[in-house]
């Protein structure tokens, strides 16, 4: 590994939470580039999400933040494939930073599947029709549309929205990048966000 500092080594551990020999071997892969190092551990988060989709995750833990002022609430389920995961510090750790993402970013839906496909059309239809009645072609329009729904879903579901604690990345990349550290399928099952006098 030569090439590769102790300090680069501590500096990518610390961004990640990824193990000494995966930030070392990213680290000699990306040439010593902390950035690319980080794009691979994020990568391999990836390509362990996609192989282990079809598993179950049957355990997990329940998570409550009370946000200061005992104003907001949040409750959370996360799951995973065994306990011992669950138990981990880092899966804990994850549960918490989602709970304050959920105080803070008050969103909707965990993921765009969970909300109605007609609804999204519709506002894709407004959304171009405005596009043509400011004069845009009917291509650019229906580009324009697209884009104004994408940016009401990283407005609205949870594992869209940039991760409060570093906006470069989404909630899902950091779910990635604690299975590529975990080895294990995780997935927000569901939340619930309480607001003294909100309805609902």
């Amino acid at each position: 590994m030569a090439g590769v500092s102790a300090q680069d080594v501590k500096d990518l551990r610390t961004k990640t939470g990824a193990g000494m020999m995966d930030c070392k071997k990213a680290l000699a892969e990306a040439g010593g580039d902390l950035e690319k190092a980080h794009a691979l551990i994020r990568a391999k988060g990836k390509q362990i999400a996609e192989k282990r989709a079809g598993k179950e995750t049957r355990e997990g833990a329940v998570f409550s933040y009370i946000h200061p002022g005992s104003k907001v609430g949040v409750l959370l389920e996360i799951g995973c494939e065994t306990d011992f995961v669950a138990r981990t510090d880092k899966f804990q750790e994850l549960g918490r930073e989602i709970s304050m993402q959920i105080a803070a970013m008050n969103p909707k839906y965990v993921t765009r599947d969970e909300i109605d496909r007609a609804e999204i059309e519709k506002e894709i239809v407004v959304y171009k029709a405005e596009a043509i009645k400011d004069g845009k072609p009917e291509n650019i329009a229906e580009k324009i549309a697209q884009g104004r729904v994408d940016k009401m879903f990283a407005e609205m579901v949870l594992t869209e929205q940039a991760f409060v604690k570093g906006d470069k990345q989404s909630v899902k990349d950091i779910i990635e990048e604690v299975i590529a550290q975990l080895g294990e399928k995780i997935e927000i099952r569901r939340f619930n966000r309480f607001q003294v006098g909100a309805e609902g």
